[in-house]
């Protein structure tokens, strides 16, 4: 591209950051205070510029950790090596843009919004019109609302643009240059986390506790599974989004689509929408029960991402619910009934689990500090061990008394087997705690636990010897011998 001296004009939101400051401040803000800032998109849903302003205020965004598009970094460099002004202009506010010029070595001259004017579209090319006269720019852009701009502009250097925007600038009198950008799928699928998915399969437990084995209940609770898996992913989309500045001083969670820009902001919003709907109608399929179960969860979860999960102990036991009402929505979905020893099983084991989860960060952990957005530092260690450890004893006290229940008289004929089940089951627990403490697991204990091998190997011996208890392997086998035998 020729270079004339003429200054580089460079958009900020989807164009030198792969982010947009206007969201980055919402979910900022929403995260600190939430009522007050869904009180100012309210009050000034038809004042951008004003909202921009109280936003950016409420926020306190650190602008040195936002994601700067490689490219655009580049072209910046490139232009400053030339001896040209490089200069952001946005619609975003301006101390914000101000901020961010200074921080990248950038000229001093913003162009941004200020409270009361909103500097996008033809506002945006009458300031800079202004400021270096008709063609007297180049100018980058990634949105329909840049073509005002770009029609002032003498080079127009699109970033990331679709086909649409490149035909719209076919008639640009001067030069077009495209620097390929935008988001992938894979990414978006990235947010979703696919991978916890499987911490769902706790929606079975009720039907195997009940030795419910038809297909019928079975997809029912497949079913649930898949709203469940949509509710959390769109639970864990907010998660991230409230969680910017947090996972871009993480060692590894800078990494994240959201954080690291590989997904803006606003294509976040909307896949959060359609998984919520999502949701929300399979639970209508199933039943009022069901529904109310996962509106529960998601209002807990919303709960816990916007403040409970900065509170001490609270959030492990949050957790520790949210777990528990995965068992009880697979109730709900299958139209079994769940015991009252089962949720007061494992509820404790999910505190210990909630506590596993908490070591494993704080032992993965690079410094003494509290963990970001989080209660806890390296020193809280111990107390995280001996909760870890009371709510495995209470889980194995709970399920040694559930033995003697009439419920376990029913459903079990050999009880004494239950006792003996109990030991696989502790060393599983055991184990988990162990890991966790040495920081040898994956940060959510869940998913750990579903591809540790020596793992699933105690609970599928827990779960053998409970189905021997009652008599289940000697009724399959008797059948399958029966079939065997023939007529």
């Amino acid at each position: 591209m020729a270079t004339d001296g003429k200054p580089l004009v460079l958009d900020v939101d989807g164009t030198f950051l792969n982010t947009d400051l206007l969201y980055e401040c919402f979910w900022a803000a929403l995260g600190k205070a939430p009522r007050r800032t869904i009180a100012l998109c309210l009050r000034h849903l038809r004042a951008p510029a004003r909202l921009k302003r109280e936003l950016a205020g409420l926020a306190e965004l650190r602008t040195d950790l936002l994601p700067v598009a490689p490219p655009l970094r580049d072209l910046a460099a490139t232009a400053r090596a030339e001896g040209r002004e490089v200069i952001l202009a946005s619609a975003a506010e301006r101390d914000l843009v101000a901020r961010l010029a200074a921080g990248h070595g950038l000229s001093e001259r913003v162009f941004a919004s200020d409270g009361t004017r909103n500097l996008k579209g033809e506002e945006k090319a009458r300031a800079l019109v202004e400021a270096f006269g008709e063609k007297g720019f180049d100018y980058a852009g990634n949105e329909r609302a840049d073509l005002a701009v770009w029609r002032h502009a003498d080079r127009a250097i699109v970033a990331g643009g679709g086909a649409a925007l490149r035909r719209a600038l076919a008639g640009h009198e001067g030069e077009v240059v495209e620097i390929p950008g935008g988001w992938a799928w894979r990414d978006l699928l990235r947010a979703l986390r696919p991978h916890q998915w499987v911490k769902n399969v706790l929606l079975l437990l009720p039907m195997l506790a009940a030795h419910d084995f038809r297909l019928e209940t079975l997809w029912l609770v497949l079913l649930g599974v898949v709203a469940f898996s949509a509710a959390a992913s769109a639970i864990y989309i907010v998660n991230d989004l409230l969680d910017l500045e947090a996972d871009r001083l993480h060692a590894k969670k800078h990494r994240r689509p959201f954080a690291s820009g590989a997904v803006p902001i606003r294509v976040g919003m909307a896949a959060f929408a359609v998984l919520a709907l999502a949701a929300l109608g399979i639970a209508l399929l199933l039943g009022p029960a069901f529904l109310v179960v996962i509106l529960g969860y998601v209002l807990l979860s919303l709960a816990y991402s916007l403040r409970l999960k900065r509170m001490r102990w609270i959030d492990i036991a949050t957790l520790a619910t949210l777990y528990t009402l995965r068992v009880v929505a697979g109730a709900a979905a299958g139209r079994v009934e769940v015991s009252i020893y089962m949720l007061i099983f494992v509820f404790p084991v999910f505190i210990t689990l909630g506590c596993v989860k908490r070591l494993t960060e704080l032992t993965l952990a690079s410094s003494q500090e509290r963990l970001p957005g989080r209660g806890y530092a390296r020193s809280d260690r111990a107390d995280l061990r001996n909760v870890a450890a009371l709510g495995m004893a209470g889980a194995l006290v709970i399920f040694f008394l559930y033995t003697f229940s009439p419920q376990a008289e029913m459903l079990y004929p050999t009880r004494w087997i239950l006792w003996v089940a109990m030991i696989p089951l502790a060393m599983w627990l055991l184990r988990m705690l162990r890991l966790g403490y040495f920081g040898r697991q994956d940060y959510d204990p869940i998913v750990f636990a579903m591809r540790d091998k020596r793992g699933i190997g105690l609970l599928l011996l827990t779960l053998s010897m409970m189905f021997y208890a009652a008599g289940l392997w000697q009724e399959w086998f008797a059948g399958l011998a029966g079939q065997a035998g023939g007529p």
